[in-house]
């Protein structure tokens, strides 16, 4: 969690407080900061996501829900707002909190260049104590690649990465999807912005 916008508060005033706010936050032992705004290919690379997770979950039991679904992660007392996060048991809250989910079976994050470290780093070992958490997949803004990091039975995180043609298959929530399929159009959103960001620098 970064220190940029740092405040402390209690984890009840920082609820107060969301419910005012257009910014979502992350809070954290009373640090609370305002999480990034993203960018153009950050909000394709979540619709993609979010399109191909719910085709793979069709007509199963398991939920996914987006960037809107606080999860509090008890351990820590972590609260925030993961890009996507699949329940496959009946979901359960924060005691805390009524709209902080506590027991995802899986969590997706989009990187950024501002978000990378903290989502490989930190956050991934906030995850980590989740019980109920079976899967951590981030996806890569650099090139076309998952990783996807799954417990092993000495506590440590296996991690495998698949790249472009290949497909994901996620044991925990019962499905599988293409890489491919996440990257949908990217390729010709970053050319656009490359164009975009030369024209502006001519204009």
């Amino acid at each position: 969690m970064s220190s940029a916008g740092l405040s402390r508060t209690s984890y009840a005033e920082y609820l107060r407080q969301e419910e005012l706010s257009d910014v979502r936050h992350e809070w954290c032992n009373g640090a609370v900061v305002a999480m990034a705004r993203g960018t153009p290919e950050h909000s394709l690379l979540k619709k993609n996501l979010a399109w191909a997770i719910r085709s793979a979950l069709a007509n199963k039991p398991c939920i996914p829900f987006d960037v809107d679904l606080r999860v509090r992660v008890q351990a820590t007392g972590l609260g925030t707002y993961p890009d996507l996060s699949v329940i496959c048991d009946p979901m359960r809250v924060d005691d805390e909190d009524r709209n902080a989910a506590v027991n995802p079976t899986a969590i997706f994050e989009v990187l950024s260049p501002t978000t990378a470290g903290y989502d490989r780093g930190e956050k991934f070992d906030h995850y980590a104590t989740i019980p109920s958490l079976r899967a951590y997949i981030l996806v890569d803004h650099t090139r076309v690649h998952l990783d996807v990091y799954t417990p092993s039975a000495d506590g440590s995180w296996a991690r495998r990465g698949y790249g472009p043609g290949q497909r994901v298959r996620i044991e925990a929530i019962d499905a599988e999807i293409a890489v491919d399929d996440v990257y949908i159009r990217w390729s010709e959103l970053r050319d656009q912005l490359a164009a975009e960001a030369q024209r502006l620098q001519t204009s």
